[in-house]
């Protein structure tokens, strides 16, 4: 097999993100975009064919220079260079594929005039910038996390308009992301993972210019804070303080986005020093978990705020795309009893399997952790979180890659997931699996049927009684 010039993959990579940064420029989620595009709309309007080439083949160039070096970085100087190099153009860009950013800029005005964005959507200031935002999130309330509202009301307020909020938005990512880069070099020397292959990684993928740096999304935010967290955490096991500290960051990365919290009941193992013992876990892990738990609640407080985004997390249930597994099946179910005149929908059944599916997971993978690595298993958790969630966002899949990428030693199935998620949406944020959902929605249903035979053999292989020699 022969090898590809590093040099090559570098400026590959680098193509393709300044072809993304033209589909930005010529079609993103611009403020005066078209609110109901389809694929055909793009392709018919002006510079469609413009917009969907540079979109296609700079995500194929990207993904590509990517994937090829996935286990073998030359070095971590090469990876922070290359992956600064691909991120540079997507600095200057418009939005790409979301309009979440003007629903940041919209909250953000409510927080800030006084109304709590939890209770009413934007359209009750109005919001000055509403135009900008899909019309299916203007009256639903903000489903983040309570710290993220009072940054967006900061925002808001510190600059006074649209493209200053974006623009601030966008600084605040890139801190993220170099967070990220500053902590994760500790995760994977914990988990015996080569630091340059971590960071390539978590860094380099499509999803981090298009999504989280364009796109602004405040995902770069909480898994900056996460990861950092967790970092004290395994830096200072034993120690009080410091994994009091690591337990307030991984709370501040829960008031972005309660996702978080998932997370939480690991670290409580990872900051356990020595072996696992009841005793040290609540010597060692109480620190941590009472940190997190603590500093959400107050924050919430200090915002002025309640619980509310409990409410808004469950309007994204809105959206049904096969994309998410639970709701593939449920769409599926629908699909088949149509010849037989029946009309069901299996969604709320569907969504609700997943949900408790993934509460017994998440406690299996907890005790599963107590005698192995809570990294891993923390990673592992965040991915079972993603994938029986009832919506899935291709910037969702950043949670559980940034600590993949630093506890994982085997890379190509969650860089499939990877690449596969980097395709999900067109420059100005049309979901492509709208378009697509009578194959996806049967062809996700096989892949989870397929996993779950997997997952099933594999349990009873291991349960076999070894042979005696």
């Amino acid at each position: 097999m022969s090898v590809v010039p590093h040099h090559l993959v570098r400026w590959t990579g680098l193509a393709g993100s300044i072809l993304l940064a033209v589909a930005a420029f010529l079609g993103g989620a611009l403020p005066d975009g078209d609110l109901r595009p389809t694929p055909l709309k793009i392709w018919q309007g002006q510079y469609g064919p413009l917009i969907i080439g540079c979109w296609l083949f700079g995500t194929i160039a990207m993904a590509v220079a990517w994937w090829v070096l996935r286990d073998r970085v030359p070095s971590v100087r090469w990876a922070l260079v290359t992956a600064g190099l691909w991120l540079l153009p997507f600095l200057v860009t418009p939005p790409l594929g979301s309009r979440d950013a003007y629903a940041y800029a919209c909250q953000g005005a409510s927080y800030s005039n006084g109304i709590n964005p939890y209770e009413y959507g934007v359209s009750t200031l109005p919001c000055p910038w509403l135009d900008t935002m899909s019309y299916i999130w203007r009256d639903t309330p903000a489903p983040y996390g309570p710290l993220f509202v009072v940054i967006s009301g900061a925002v808001v307020a510190a600059t006074g308009s649209l493209i200053g909020s974006i623009a601030l938005f966008r600084v605040l990512a890139v801190a993220s992301v170099v967070l990220t880069a500053a902590c994760l070099p500790v995760l994977a020397r914990r988990c015996g993972v080569p630091v340059e292959r971590a960071l390539w990684l978590a860094l380099a993928s499509p999803l981090v210019g298009v999504h989280l740096i364009s796109g602004v999304h405040n995902d770069a935010m909480m898994v900056g804070l996460l990861v950092a967290g967790l970092a004290i955490v395994v830096a200072w096991p034993g120690r009080t303080w410091p994994l009091l500290a690591g337990g307030v960051v991984l709370g501040l990365a829960a008031g972005v986005k309660v996702t978080a919290l998932v997370v939480v009941p690991f670290a409580a193992l990872a900051a356990i020093a020595g072996g696992f013992s009841l005793r040290g876990l609540l010597r060692d892990g109480t620190p941590v978990v009472g940190g997190a738990v603590g500093t959400l609640i107050g924050v919430t407080l200090a915002a002025g705020l309640d619980l509310g985004w409990i409410t808004g997390l469950s309007h994204g249930n809105e959206v049904i795309a096969w994309t998410s597994p639970p709701t593939a099946v449920g769409q599926t179910v629908g699909y088949l009893v149509l010849p037989f005149g029946l009309h069901v929908d299996a969604l709320p059944v569907t969504r609700a399997i997943g949900m408790v599916v993934l509460a017994a997971l998440l406690v299996w993978l907890w005790f599963r952790a107590r005698h192995r690595e809570p990294l891993w298993h923390a990673a592992l958790a965040l991915t079972a979180t993603v994938a029986l969630a009832p919506l899935f966002h291709p910037w969702y899949w950043f949670w559980p890659l940034a600590l993949l990428a630093a506890t994982a030693h085997r890379t190509w199935w969650f860089s499939a997931v990877t690449v596969y998620s980097a395709f999900h949406v067109l420059a100005d944020g049309t979901g492509l699996p709208r378009y697509t959902k009578t194959v996806g929605a049967p062809l996700m249903t096989l892949f989870v049927i397929w996993v779950a035979v997997r997952l099933v053999r594999s349990a009873r292989a291991a349960r076999r009684p070894v042979p005696a020699d």
